[in-house]
């Protein structure tokens, strides 16, 4: 793998670390990202030198967060595995994120003390909602 790419991979696995992930899922999502073709977990785990383990656990990661999908072997238990595709896909994963946080902020409201916590509890709520309300706008224009 050339420095460059090898950087790039790297660069884009701190970068997830702040989004609370590994940075072995950061560097397998950032490998995803510029591979021409989907990957397989030993393909992985020999071109990032991460454990089996690690590959497995940042896979379930990656596609629970959306990130990335599996693609089912026919005849084989082995799965291939390939950045998710498109703007909108992500942008699906993160507003249903999103969502369940306004779910969970809205259910504070019956919990919550006192004027200034109401206001503050509100303004969170009020930009996570105008969050998903700008990526629908988005989404919509795209199509």
């Amino acid at each position: 793998m050339d420095d460059e790419r090898q950087r790039f991979i790297n660069t884009v696995g701190e970068l997830l670390t702040s989004w609370n992930l590994s940075r072995a899922t950061g560097r397998v999502y950032g490998y995803l990202l510029v591979s021409a073709e989907p990957a397989s977990s030993d393909e992985l785990r020999a071109a990032l030198s991460l454990s089996t383990g690690a590959v497995s656990a940042s896979i379930r990661e990656l596609v629970s967060w959306g990130l990335a999908r599996t693609i089912p072997q026919p005849g084989s238990r082995r799965l291939l595995v390939e950045a998710a595709g498109g703007f909108e896909q992500l942008l699906a994963a993160s507003h249903e994120r999103a969502r369940a946080f306004v779910r969970t902020l809205r259910a504070g409201e019956d919990v919550v003390e006192g004027e200034q916590a109401v206001s503050r509890l509100r303004d969170v709520t009020d930009l996570f909602e105008a969050y998903i309300d700008s990526g629908d706008r988005m989404l919509r224009e795209r199509t």
